[in-house]
């Protein structure tokens, strides 16, 4: 299973159409990766007359693949800046 760690850091304002305010700039930094190693269900895929294992990852979909090919995103923080309608305009 890979792990990935982001940052969050969210920009919302108050503005005629949203009065209880929204988000309008979302930003994401990638912290760390902790890597799932290599594949464990490597699926078998011919191509013509040629048959190619790739890994699970490559052609299952997520609830398929197995546990090192799944990638897990964990927020480690969530920062949110309001600016005022003056400054956001």
């Amino acid at each position: 299973m890979t792990i990935v760690i982001v940052d969050i850091e969210q920009f919302t304002h108050t503005c005629p159409n949203h009065p209880e305010g929204h988000p309008f700039d979302i930003r994401r930094t990638v912290v760390d990766v902790i890597p799932g190693g290599p594949c464990r269900a490597p699926v078998t895929v011919r191509c013509g007359a040629q048959t190619v294992q790739v890994p699970c990852h490559q052609h299952e979909p997520a609830k398929r693949q197995c546990g090192a090919c799944r990638v897990i995103v964990t927020e480690r923080t969530i920062t949110t800046h309001h600016l005022d309608a003056e400054v956001a305009a």
